[in-house]
C-alpha cells in the first residue's frame, strides 16, 4: 500500500491538524511580507493595519515552497501526495501545486476544491480520513472534492469593501450595497463569491445567517464551524445557538470557533462572521 502525505495551505484553518502538512500563504502589510500564522500576521495585527488604514494585501505560496514541500515528503518516504487548495477562482495557489507537481519526484494529485476557509479545512480533513483508511492519493482528492460539494458556507460581512479591493466580488454590487445601506449575506458558490440575501440591518442579517445554517444542516448528521474577524462575542452566540439547535446531527461532536486567519480576513474586513455545515465523517 502507497504512503500518501496530505498537504493544503494555511487558508484551511488547519494549524494543528495531525498529519497535515501546511503550507503558508502569505500577508503584505506595507510592502513586508509575512506568512500566514506568525505574530506579526495574527488577527490582531491585521484588525489594527486595516483600522489604521495601512496597506494590506495577501500573497499564495510560491511555486519553490510547494516544490520544497513535496521533495521533503518525498525524502520522507511517501509515495504520492495529494495537495488540496481553496478555489482557483479565488488565488492561484492550485495553479502554483499544478506546476511544482510536474517537477516533483513522487506523483501529486493536485485538488480545486472551489471552497475556501472552514470548508477548505473539511475537505482536507476528509483526504486526510482516507488516507488513514488506506486510500490513494486519487481516492482522498475525491474524498476531499466530495465533501467539499456537500458543504455549506456562508457569511455576513459588516462591509463589502474589502471583497471589492480584492476582486473577489463585482465592483457593481458592491457599490449597490454600500448605497442602499443594506446588510448583505454571501456564499460560496463553485468556488465565487455569491450574495444570497440583503437584509437591512446587522441583527436581522445574523439572524438570517443562524437560519440558513439550520437549513443547511437538514436531518443529516453534520460538523459546524464558526469562524470570525474581531467578532468573537458574535461568532460565540451564534456558536452556542446552534450546538442547542442541532444537538442531534451534531451527535456530541462540539460546534468549532475560530478567528480567521490573516489572509482571509485581508478579504473579509473585521466583523465578519461565518458558519460553515458539513456533512459527518
Amino acid at each position: 500500500m502507497a504512503k500518501v502525505a496530505v498537504v493544503t495551505d494555511s487558508t484551511a484553518m488547519l494549524p494543528d491538524a495531525d498529519g497535515v502538512v501546511v503550507v503558508p500563504t502569505q500577508i503584505v502589510i506595507d510592502e513586508t511580507a509575512y506568512d500566514d500564522g506568525t505574530p506579526e500576521s495574527s488577527p490582531e495585527a491585521l484588525v489594527a493595519a486595516l483600522e489604521e488604514r495601512r496597506t494590506v494585501s495577501t500573497s499564495r505560496p510560491s511555486r519553490v515552497a510547494l516544490e520544497e514541500t513535496y521533495a521533503a515528503l518525498a525524502d520522507e518516504g511517501y509515495d504520492e501526495i495529494v495537495s488540496v487548495h481553496l478555489s482557483a477562482e479565488m488565488s492561484g495557489t492550485f495553479e502554483c501545486a499544478q506546476v511544482a507537481a510536474r517537477t516533483a519526484p513522487v506523483p501529486v494529485v493536485a485538488v480545486d476544491t472551489r471552497a475556501v476557509g472552514p470548508c477548505l479545512g473539511f475537505a482536507v480533513l476528509a483526504a486526510a480520513h482516507a488516507v488513514a483508511g488506506g486510500a490513494s492519493a486519487q481516492e482522498a482528492a475525491d474524498a476531499a472534492t466530495a465533501r467539499a460539494q456537500a458543504t455549506e458556507s456562508l457569511f455576513y460581512v459588516d462591509t463589502l469593501e474589502y471583497l471589492r479591493r480584492g476582486g473577489r466580488i463585482g465592483a457593481a454590487r458592491a457599490v449597490l450595497g454600500s448605497a442602499l445601506a443594506v446588510k448583505p449575506l454571501l456564499g460560496v458558490d463553485d468556488g465565487r463569491v455569491v450574495l444570497r440575501e440583503r437584509v437591512r440591518t446587522a441583527g436581522r442579517a445574523l439572524s438570517r445567517l443562524e437560519e440558513l445554517a439550520v437549513e443547511a444542516a437538514g436531518d443529516r448528521e453534520i460538523e459546524i464551524a464558526v469562524a470570525h474577524l474581531g467578532a468573537s462575542d458574535r461568532a460565540g452566540e451564534l456558536a452556542s445557538h446552534l450546538r442547542d439547535q442541532l444537538a442531534a446531527g451534531l451527535g456530541g461532536r462540539d460546534v468549532r470557533c475560530w478567528q480567521l486567519g490573516a489572509v482571509l480576513g485581508a478579504h473579509v474586513g473585521p466583523g465578519t462572521l461565518a458558519v460553515v455545515v458539513a456533512p459527518a465523517l
